[in-house]
């Protein structure tokens, strides 16, 4: 069953709008992180759709969601562990914390 593209990026435009609202709207740091690999998620979306109705033959598209695929890993990670360590300091994970952090 083959699915029209605009289907793909209507699906990637709703993610990633979901994606911005969470980062605009939450206060909590574990969510922010989550609104932004749902931003990343739509955009390897547009990637792979793009590819796959574009340039069927090739694969720019799959090979750019990899690297995508492979920052938002070393990015998950490096916030995972400034987030651990605002824990460890003031026993939460608002955003507010991190505005302490600056002086």
């Amino acid at each position: 069953m083959n699915l029209p593209v605009e289907s793909y990026f209507i699906l990637s435009t709703l993610l990633f709008f979901v994606g911005v609202y969470g980062f605009v709207a939450r206060k909590n740091l574990i969510s922010i992180l989550m609104s932004i690999e749902l931003i990343l998620n739509a955009v390897n979306i547009n990637f792979v759709a793009a590819n796959r109705f574009l340039f069927p033959e090739q694969l720019e598209g799959y090979i750019y969601t990899i690297f995508v695929i492979a920052v938002a890993a070393a990015e998950t990670a490096v916030a995972i562990s400034i987030i651990i360590n605002v824990y460890r300091q003031y026993k939460n994970v608002d955003a507010k914390s991190i505005n302490e952090l600056k002086y």
